[in-house]
């Protein structure tokens, strides 16, 4: 079992988590939350999945090397996690930050699961992690994803495409089963009250709109960095007078 930090009191920060499929749009909107966090003058940490400079460069090495069995692929994402948890994310947390967090246990739980490991075993990782303040599904049809991915001009590895338990020899083919089969997962999660759907194919500045409606509730309370401070109660006074 992992071992994390105390953190049963309340932090001061606030923790945003976007889950969803890849080519779902969630990187890129929630980069554009934190610019216009970071110009409310709100301090603003972002963190990704699988992005521990401890654990990272002997993940890229295993993926490529295909050495991963659906257990080990498992620990090794929870090691980066709770890695990143302890010495990165808890700190802010306490210390004040707005973290937004591109991908969350949620991630875990579904890929997992659809890898075939048992669901409950691969809660037990993550059993003692906080709870986010907001989690947001970024729904959108395979098809769609797809399609933006492409016209990226990605190409697919083939863990993210799920050959590893697909079967298919065609990654593309194997990515959007892959999908469909973890969009079904996530869409389970929203029934449970985990994450709060959201229509990831509006364009991005309705998306933009919306998500700033959904998060100015919880940043009533959050401190403001100092250099903000005089100039957030300078337009406090004049919107009272």
């Amino acid at each position: 079992m992992f071992i994390v930090q105390d953190h049963h009191h309340q932090p001061s920060g606030r923790l945003i988590v976007v889950e969803g499929t890849d080519g779902s749009g969630k990187s890129t909107a929630i980069e554009l939350l934190g610019k216009w966090l970071a110009a409310q003058g709100y301090p603003v940490y972002h963190t990704a999945w699988n992005s521990s400079p401890l654990i990272k460069p002997f993940m890229r090495q295993a993926k490529k090397k295909r050495w991963l069995g659906p257990a080990a692929f498992s620990l090794l994402h929870a090691s980066d996690f709770h890695d990143r948890l302890n010495r990165l994310i808890l700190p802010r947390l306490q210390a004040g930050f707005i973290v937004l967090a591109d991908r969350w246990v949620y991630t875990a739980w579904v890929r997992d699961h659809v890898r075939g490991l048992d669901l409950e075993w691969v809660k037990a990782l993550y059993e003692d992690v906080p709870q986010p303040d907001l989690a947001i599904y970024f729904s959108t049809p395979p098809d769609i994803a797809v399609a933006r991915l492409k016209h990226a001009t990605r190409e697919l590895k083939y863990y993210e495409s799920g050959q590893d338990i697909s079967g298919l020899h065609d990654p593309w083919s194997s990515f959007l089963w892959f999908q469909e089969q973890m969009r079904q997962s996530y869409l389970a999660l929203t029934e449970q009250g985990f994450l709060q759907v959201f229509d990831a194919t509006l364009p991005i500045r309705e998306q933009q709109k919306i998500l700033r409606s959904w998060l100015k509730p919880i940043l009533e309370g959050v401190p403001l960095m100092p250099q903000f401070l005089g100039s957030s109660q300078d337009q406090a006074n004049r919107e009272s007078n």
